[in-house]
């Protein structure tokens, strides 16, 4: 399933902010990628509508099944592109620049044989 970028800045995001501090609301979301909260609220409205989150009554974000999984991907290519980079001799700042723009490029074929290379 292909969505696009900015969701799943969104989920990886809200995925970040729950194994930090345990619940996520939309003002932890803006304060954390520096957006307005209209912004992350029409973001939030989007992510609801094709059931990636969930919003409670109190304002609570949490990810579906599907969100998650999302997430969790781009997440672990996220984590592993850095490591990469900084392995190849790229400072860390550059490497987590650098690793945002690859992560939603990459197509799952390619991320899987580097994984596999990685792990020899």
């Amino acid at each position: 399933m292909k969505i696009l970028q900015s969701s799943e800045d969104y989920l990886e995001t809200i995925l970040q902010i729950k194994n930090t501090k345990g619940t996520v609301r939309s003002i932890d979301i803006a304060r954390e990628l520096n957006y307005t909260k209209p912004s992350v609220s029409i973001a939030m409205k989007k992510l609801r509508e094709n059931n990636y989150i969930t919003v409670d009554e109190n304002g609570y974000i949490n990810l579906t099944d599907i969100g998650y999984e999302i997430a969790n991907k781009i997440n672990e290519r996220h984590h592993l592109l850095i490591s990469i980079l900084i392995k190849l001799g790229v400072s860390k700042e550059q490497a987590e620049i650098d690793a945002c723009k690859i992560e939603h490029n990459i197509s799952e074929e390619t991320f899987e044989a580097i994984k596999k290379h990685i792990s020899k």
